[in-house]
């Protein structure tokens, strides 16, 4: 497997000397992904309607027009799923986006007992037939060449860091639905938890692959990893449980990058207060997009340190929720100034919370993309 290598400009070397806790002047910007049309035209720079005929192309455009210095889940046709105002309405429902019927390899999920089912004869084989069969080389070789395949496709502006490839437990609710897994979270813990131990068991042998290619492939040493586990109110499930059956397993498949100097920070939706001493205690290094309306409180969340105490890698981001669609002008330019003013010293990317929907007011998105620049020339200046 040879090393990842590429001539970094400048945008792409600040982002990466951020990642590596070095002091900056200036402060990089994260990726940020309008998913109205005409949005991404305009900051792209081209005609109307450029982007539905050519959307990768003009998606590319758009960054690099706004000067994105870190980009890590590479989605360019992600937006043609929607319109102008929402998510197509003859797109296929799934379990959690309601499917009148779930069918899952004949088996009907219309109870807990009926989830519990399908793990035995269908989940559980199948994932121990991919625990005996894994081939770690194979896997080594299939990161590397997609995550510089990816970084071609950039350019030396955007420097591509790590996403969907570092594997963990996750909650299967987006296979059963919500009702009917969590209602076999509650009465069956024991096959939920022989889920999430399968799980890391593969898991452990994937993030073994991954730090070889960090190792050998000299990847940027960042990866974020994304799992919905809260809503507004807070977790899916009690804390309490996912100590007892979800954490354990978590931290032991994570263990090998964990002990590496590889950055992992968790994508924050909902209310995730109660998980994040935990992940830091696991030994996350940061996090990434904050729902400050849902009682995530990040000026204390960045005045916190790792375990070994160093200071935290935030991508902190303006409200998607709030300030942006909702807000002025200058309740975006005081925002951006509340977060660089509140995060760590170093560590620190500016972008969007998450996904930028329709129906924002274009002035917010100047305004936002005007601030990003702004602090990845001047810095706190």
């Amino acid at each position: 497997m040879s090393a990842f290598t590429f001539n970094l400009a400048e945008p792409a070397q600040l982002a990466l000397a951020t990642i590596h806790g070095k002091s900056t002047k200036g402060i990089p910007s994260w990726v940020i992904h309008p998913m109205e049309h005409d949005v991404i035209d305009k900051l792209a720079g081209v005609q109307p309607g450029t982007y539905r005929r050519a959307p990768e192309a003009t998606y590319l455009q758009m960054q690099r027009n706004i000067k994105t210095c870190l980009l890590d889940q590479y989605i360019p046709t992600n937006p043609l799923s929607m319109g102008d105002s929402s998510y197509d309405d003859e797109s296929e429902h799934t379990a959690t986006t309601g499917a009148e019927e779930i069918m899952l390899d004949g088996i009907r999920i219309d109870s807990p007992e009926a989830v519990v089912e399908h793990m035995e004869k269908f989940v559980f084989p199948s994932l121990r037939k991919a625990i005996r069969e894994f081939d770690e080389n194979k896997r080594a070789i299939e990161i590397i060449e997609s995550e510089r395949q990816t970084q071609k496709t950039l350019g030396p502006a955007i420097l591509k860091s790590g996403y969907g490839f570092i594997q963990f437990p996750h909650l299967a609710y987006i296979a059963y639905g919500y009702e009917n897994y969590f209602l076999a979270y509650a009465l069956y813990p024991e096959i939920i938890e022989k889920h999430f131990s399968l799980q890391a068991d593969l898991a452990l042998l994937n993030n073994r692959a991954a730090l070889r290619v960090y190792k050998k492939g000299n990847l940027p040493p960042l990866c974020r990893l994304d799992h919905d586990m809260a809503d507004s109110r807070g977790t899916l499930v009690d804390i309490k449980s996912l100590d007892k059956i979800w954490f354990p397993h978590f931290a032991r498949c994570l263990e090998p990058l964990l002990k590496s100097d590889v950055k992992l920070i968790w994508h924050c939706d909902g209310n995730l207060s109660q998980m994040v001493p935990r992940f830091l205690d696991v030994g996350l290094s940061g996090f990434q997009g904050f729902q400050y309306e849902d009682n995530m409180d990040y000026e204390k969340i960045c005045s916190m340190k790792t375990r070994h105490g160093n200071s935290l890698l935030i991508i902190a981001g303006v409200s998607v929720t709030r300030t942006l669609p909702h807000g002025r002008t200058d309740d975006v330019k005081r925002e951006m100034k509340w977060l660089v003013k509140n995060g760590p010293k170093t560590g620190l990317f500016l972008g969007c919370s998450s996904t930028i929907t329709p129906g924002v007011p274009w002035e917010n998105i100047q305004t936002l993309i005007e601030g990003l620049k702004y602090y990845m020339e001047h810095g706190r200046a």
